[in-house]
């Protein structure tokens, strides 16, 4: 609630200072206080603020313009003071006494203040006056969200934040960033893993933030239906956005590149963990260099045996040699050659996931200027429910550095 309670005490303040703060239009025994109440409460000096604003209420015969000065002063003070209940009983006098948008706000004022004074129950009555008035203020939804976690109603936070985040959608905005954390934390509280992942990967996808990225790649492989064989396409992600920062991680990375027939990119990852610090040196240094002299190895062999590699895929009736060796010319630097030969296995339309092979073509495609944009739209084609299609999507975004 601190968040609120700041919001409330600016709106509250400015609220003191919407109306006359000195003598013009008021008589001096109630002009003059508030105007010291004014300048005491701009110096930070609310409790001898509010005692001012209580003089000015002592006056006698007040008019109705008097009154509301003095409550609008009261209100603010008495906030600043922590003085809830003098705060709670002035903004219910000015509420009586406004309308239209003003009366929005104070009601919103008053959900906030009751908030604070841990009293639930009046803070969603005033909430349901506010949202009433038609004021719907970012300060509205953080509050309802707070009093629907207070009771544990998280499946009311997921609709409410849902239909925040489809609506700036449909309407071509990045979702708020607030309204896709408390949609994935109600989701996290519910259980449901799926649609936290989605919700987790548009957070990441338009706030990359380390954290985010984490939070996200950590649960894809924990979502239902999530398929082993794409742990190296996370581990690849987590590369791509700095999320890989552990020396097992990097060991893991290489290995896989390595049983997958990709020893280019397998001497990649370990060039980067060495620069990174994180393998060459320590205990498992000797390790460290086994698996490097193994990448160098399976290096040069495919390169001396690829060409034939290349002739057998061709003569093969599926595709599937031929879009692993694409990829593989990919991972050696020869993007052009890596492209067309995953073309052609994909055009022989005999492979066993098409899906992998189309992640394949567009993450290749996205290495060549020429073929950026084309990159783009492949990913953004690919289907599927076992993890391929975020891992596209995830692609599609952040490119290749």
């Amino acid at each position: 609630m601190k968040q609120l309670r700041l919001f409330t005490l600016a709106v509250l303040t400015s609220l003191a200072f919407a109306g006359p703060t000195h003598a013009q239009g008021l008589r001096a025994e109630v002009g003059k206080p508030l105007q010291q109440a004014s300048e005491l409460l701009r110096a930070g000096k609310a409790r001898e603020a509010l005692a001012k604003a209580r003089e000015a209420d002592r006056a006698s015969g007040k008019t109705a313009a008097e009154q509301l000065t003095i409550d609008r002063m009261m209100a603010a003070a008495a906030q600043r003071a922590g003085d809830s209940g003098s705060a709670i009983k002035a903004l219910e006098s000015i509420y009586g006494r406004v309308g239209g948008a003003e009366q929005g706000r104070i009601a919103e004022q008053l959900a906030s203040t009751y908030a604070q004074a841990r009293n639930n129950g009046k803070a969603g009555e005033w909430l349901a006056k506010a949202v009433a008035a038609g004021n719907n203020s970012d300060t509205i939804q953080q509050l309802q969200s707070y009093l629907q976690s207070a009771t544990g109603d998280y499946a009311a936070i997921a609709r409410d934040a849902a239909a925040a985040v489809s609506a700036a959608e449909r309407a071509g905005r990045k979702p708020a960033e607030a309204d896709l954390l408390r949609l994935a934390d109600a989701q996290q509280r519910m259980n449901n893993s799926a649609g936290q992942v989605q919700t987790l990967e548009k957070l990441a996808l338009a706030y990359p933030k380390t954290e985010y990225w984490n939070a996200f790649l950590g649960r894809l492989p924990r979502k239902s239906g999530f398929s082993d064989r794409l742990s190296l396409d996370v581990l690849r992600l987590r590369l791509a956005t700095g999320t890989l920062t552990k020396t097992d991680e990097y060991m893991e990375m290489a290995q896989l590149t390595l049983q997958d027939g990709f020893p280019a990119e397998a001497l990649d990852i370990i060039e980067k963990g060495t620069k990174a610090g994180l393998l060459g040196t320590g205990p498992e240094a000797a390790r460290h260099q086994r698996l490097r002299d193994l990448a160098v190895k399976q290096a040069a062999a495919l390169k001396s045996s690829m060409a034939k590699q290349v002739d057998d895929a061709m003569a093969q009736k599926d595709g599937n040699d031929m879009v692993k060796l694409g990829y593989a010319y990919v991972t050696e630097g020869d993007v052009g050659k890596g492209i067309d030969l995953i073309q052609k296995g994909i055009a022989t339309g005999k492979l066993k996931r098409p899906a992998d092979a189309t992640l394949r073509l567009g993450m290749a495609q996205l290495q060549s200027a020429q073929t950026k944009a084309a990159g783009v739209r492949t990913l953004r084609s690919v289907k599927g429910t076992d993890g391929v299609a975020e891992i596209a999507r995830t692609w599609a975004t952040i490119g290749f550095n």
